[in-house]
């Protein structure tokens, strides 16, 4: 999985999508979702480094159908909020302090 980190005024930006997605537009009706190297790209890691980056994240955004499983999985993300857009899913975090 691909994660890029950036700290804001209003705490820690995640983003995490799985490599196979990065650079691709998916479309679901009128949604488009375009996972740009911009937003999205940074270093590849391993599952525990991903779920360390969600752990301090104030607000993350997840696309790819492993990254947002795992979001799920790991309890960062209720399966009712990921929403499927064309062939794969999206999810997006915000830690209340």
């Amino acid at each position: 999985m691909i994660v890029n980190e950036r700290e804001t005024p209003e705490g820690l930006l995640v983003a995490v999508c799985d490599e196979d997605v990065l650079g691709e537009t998916f479309e679901e009706g009128e949604l488009s979702l375009t996972v740009t190297e911009e937003f999205y790209g940074g270093d590849e890691v391993d599952e525990r480094a991903v779920l360390e980056s969600l752990g301090e994240a104030a607000v993350a955004n997840i696309v790819g159908t492993r990254a947002v499983e795992l979001a799920v999985e790991e309890g960062f993300v209720d399966e009712a909020n990921v929403l499927e857009v064309g062939t794969t899913l999206h999810a997006q975090l915000l830690q209340m302090q």
